[in-house]
């Protein structure tokens, strides 16, 4: 009897305690989802994102030591101007990548490998026991123990500023090789691999197969491991250039969702398919709609049409990505595109990019180097009058191209003030014109020119600017009294 009585209290207990774990359960899964819910939820970029990225002056070869001295100065200099993403670009795993004449050349364009698919020299290929990539501590010694790219995200969040990274779509042919686990799975990184899909520029990646099990699993993993880091931005490559891959893209705006942590979802590279916009704007921030955009004036030329094209799809949370700014000293050491030099961008040029990019609300990424570039370049970047169109006007469109001019137009909902970017894209001088009348605007209104900061007076009809060959110039008009 009393073993009966002892067993009838065992099993009590035992209910007590399971329903207990049950509720708890219930009440993690509520927090749970109420976490993912907010995630989902969050309004990450808000207006265009401003920072700086290691590419254009770096290429893959930014170490620690750089990169912190860049946020020094971006904390210092930018910051109050809305700065404040710092993102270190590609190949960030390999602990050598500048070596472009030795047998370890490993990251662009390609990597060597044996006839079995098996890389050569896998031991310059840093990654945990998942397949999921980690800073190389030769270039990040903070990353040691397992830190990865936590400590250098804490020292730019005490900066008052937002850390990014660069990744490429895909598990890593040496995740692959090796069938390293997926996380939380019984699959490994070779289930999921796609050895015939690799970016056509750099093929250290396969693609992963959104139709197998532990796809989505493999990327939950590694935007989780970046959440931990403490990562604000990631610039995902590889995604649009042809083909477009949609389901990776969506795995990738799934993985954020998941992961806890708000995260600027950005894609590269471009030109993205005006086809697509919708699929864009359902699961990215900002998508690069220009392919590699550098200091030549047909490049920045052709950005006239590109945000053209795109200027209906500029919102709250989604911005079309007209590319970095190469200005300033680019390409150090020979890399990544060209010499060593300074922009090639005149003067002029100068004021065009910047207009352009702002009245079009493109994201605005620093691509120079700040430590050894001049005041000369480095003023364009701490105008707050021209800034201001660029994070906070609507309406944005383009009103007239004909006869080598183009003007833009947008509204500042402040006050209902009107922005125009008058643009002279003939190789002579030329007298650009804004009739008032095309946008149905009437009355006299004061024009500040926002580059000099300087009111220009009362206009009516129409208003003019005389312009170099390539230059742009944005104006307020505000109603007169």
């Amino acid at each position: 009897m009393k073993n009966n009585v002892k067993i009838c209290l065992t099993l009590l207990l035992s209910l007590i305690l399971l329903q207990a774990c049950q509720e708890k359960q219930k009440e993690d899964k509520i927090v749970e989802d109420a976490e993912i819910a907010e995630v989902k939820e969050t309004i990450v970029a808000k207006t265009p994102p401003m920072g700086w990225n290691s590419f254009d002056s770096y290429d893959c070869r930014i170490n620690e030591e750089e990169f912190k001295a860049i946020v020094d100065y971006m904390a210092e200099h930018l910051l109050e101007y809305g700065w404040e993403y710092a993102v270190i670009d590609y190949i960030w795993w390999h602990p050598e990548p500048g070596n472009w004449d030795t047998p370890r050349r490993f990251g662009h364009p390609n990597i060597r490998y044996n006839e079995d698919g098996s890389p050569l020299y896998p031991e310059y290929t840093t990654m945990d026991e998942y397949g999921r990539l980690l800073p190389a501590v030769e270039r990040f010694p903070s990353a040691a123990d397992g830190k990865g790219f936590k400590p250098i995200a804490d020292y730019v969040h005490s900066k008052g500023m937002k850390f990014g990274i660069h990744i490429m779509r895909g598990v890593h042919r040496v995740a692959a090789h090796n069938e390293t686990p997926i996380l939380g799975t019984d699959v490994t990184a070779k289930n999921i691999a796609e050895p015939f899909d690799t970016c056509g520029w750099c093929n250290h990646m396969f693609g992963v197969d959104a139709t197998k099990e532990g796809a989505q699993e493999y990327y939950n993993s590694i935007f989780n491991l970046y959440a931990s880091w403490g990562v604000d931005f990631i610039k995902a490559d590889d995604t649009m250039f042809p083909p477009y891959h949609d389901e990776e893209i969506e795995m990738m705006h799934k993985a954020i969702e998941q992961c806890g942590r708000p995260m600027v979802l950005s894609l590269s590279c471009g030109e993205a398919p005006v086809s697509r916009a919708e699929h864009l704007v359902k699961n990215a921030n900002m998508w690069r709609i220009s392919a590699d955009f550098w200091d030549e004036w047909e490049h920045l030329k052709h950005s006239f049409d590109l945000l053209n094209a795109w200027s209906p799809f500029i919102q709250e949370n989604h911005w079309p990505d007209a590319d970095m700014l190469p200005i300033g000293k680019i390409s150090l050491n020979n890399r990544p595109h060209g010499p060593e030099r300074m922009s090639m961008f005149t003067e002029a040029e100068h004021y065009t990019l910047l207009s352009l990019f702002s009245m079009a609300k493109s994201p605005l990424m620093m691509g120079g180097d700040l430590l050894s570039s001049p005041e000369s370049s480095l003023k364009f970047l701490r105008n707050d009058e021209i800034l201001y169109v660029n994070q906070h006007s609507v309406d944005n469109r383009q009103v007239v191209r004909r006869n080598g001019h183009v003007i833009w137009i947008a509204t500042d909902p402040a006050n209902g003030d009107r922005f125009i970017g008058l643009f002279n894209i003939m190789d002579e001088k030329s007298t650009v014109s804004f009739t008032f009348e095309d946008e149905s605007i009437r009355g006299k209104y004061e024009v500040r020119d926002l580059w000099d900061k300087k009111d220009l007076g009362v206009h009516e009809t129409e208003f003019s600017a005389n312009l170099r060959p390539h230059e742009g110039r944005v104006y307020r008009l505000k109603k007169a009294d």
